[in-house]
């Protein structure tokens, strides 16, 4: 027994002093994170290819034609701030590089995020450059999990700055998004055909700016997610929140300590909604949302869907449902700060608010 206790020590005594040369370096080592740097004139969809997990693409100050698309886990891209410009490529220059899925340049947008619906890309960030003037979208991510975009000025797109769908754990923090033909920041299960919320296990928007768009922020057939001292000023709404007949259904989300002043912008009627001015936050088929802790100031139009906080039913008639606006401020919204068009459907709940007018009577 003696001599089998000698033998174990002299083999951890081994273990614990070998050296850089006792076991062969592929067994301990893994690559080292790399950062690839990007100068004007030079190619970004280049570097991004090039770039394995854990490596970051730093993309200096200049103007770069050119869309991008990012499928590669762990991968960070990023510029130096607002001076870092991506702009639609040349017709001529639109060809996308190989690794590049078709429809990012071809789909009128700067940036794509891609993963496949069961194997998301996980862990990309992107941050700190401007995307505008693309036909469509600055920044796109579809099959993402704990996509992290901040810093980020989304400007003049067709559509939307920034948008997300089929995603998890996103993280949009100090970005702005400004002057898109309609969100500023998208957020979705799907755009393409009407399913009940998805989990978002936890979405984050904080701290963004979404200006003199449609929309500031649309938030489409989503749950559990938190939106949080955002400033949405100068939009046709706000904020809006989506929902149908679908279960589950959209909502479960926490909405508190945003600015949401003066959404004054006129937006002419679409094929699923009236005309649109001087909506602050409007809820339409959701449920389980709690606004707590907003200035909401300023918003004055004359359309159904006017006012500071607006509960609109559905188009095809789902009503909004256990949603609680508690300990709000409320100024200077007209019709009047809290609309209820719920008629008598619905469990909503209004206390604590500050506000002086209301529709119907008695939510204030």
């Amino acid at each position: 027994m003696k001599r089998n206790h000698v033998r174990y020590a002299a083999f951890v005594a081994v273990l614990l002093g070998a050296g850089p040369g006792a076991f062969p370096a592929s067994a301990v080592s893994l690559p080292s994170a790399r950062t690839l740097t990007v100068h004007p004139g030079e190619s970004i969809q280049k570097a991004v290819d090039a770039a394995r997990a854990g490596d970051t693409v730093l993309v200096q100050a200049g103007t770069y034609h050119e869309s991008v698309t990012v499928k590669t886990s762990g991968l960070t891209l990023r510029g130096v701030g607002p001076r870092t410009v991506i702009v639609p490529p040349p017709a001529k220059k639109a060809a996308p590089s190989p690794k590049a899925a078709v429809g990012c340049v071809e789909g009128g947008k700067g940036i794509c995020v891609i993963g496949l619906r069961d194997k998301p890309v996980v862990d990309v960030t992107v941050s700190d450059l401007k995307l505008t003037g693309f036909s469509r979208v600055g920044l796109w991510s579809m099959a993402t999990d704990h996509l992290t975009v901040q810093r980020v000025r989304a400007e003049k797109n067709g559509q939307w700055g920034i948008s997300q769908e089929h995603s998890t754990r996103g993280v949009f923090k100090n970005n702005v998004a400004r002057d898109n033909g309609d969100a500023g920041l998208y957020l979705a299960n799907t755009t393409m055909s009407e399913k009940g919320a998805t989990d978002s296990r936890g979405l984050v928007v904080n701290g963004n700016t979404l200006e003199g768009n449609r929309n500031g922020l649309t938030v489409l057939r989503l749950r559990n997610l938190t939106v949080q001292r955002n400033y949405m000023t100068g939009n046709c709404t706000g904020m809006i929140v989506i929902g149908d007949e679908n279960k589950p259904r959209a909502g479960a989300l926490t909405v508190s300590e945003n600015y949401v002043l003066r959404n004054n912008k006129y937006c002419a009627k679409t094929a699923r909604l009236p005309f649109v001015q001087g909506s602050g936050i409007v809820l339409s088929g959701a449920e389980s949302v709690l606004l707590t802790h907003n200035m909401v100031a300023g918003n004055s139009g004359r359309s159904p869907l006017s006012g500071g906080v607006v509960l609109l039913k559905g188009n095809v008639g789902a009503v909004n449902d256990k949603n609680r606006v508690d300990k709000n401020m409320f100024t200077g919204n007209a019709p009047a700060d809290l609309v209820n068009q719920n008629a008598s459907k619905g469990s909503n709940l209004f206390r604590g608010n500050l506000c002086r007018v209301s529709i119907p009577a008695g939510l204030c």
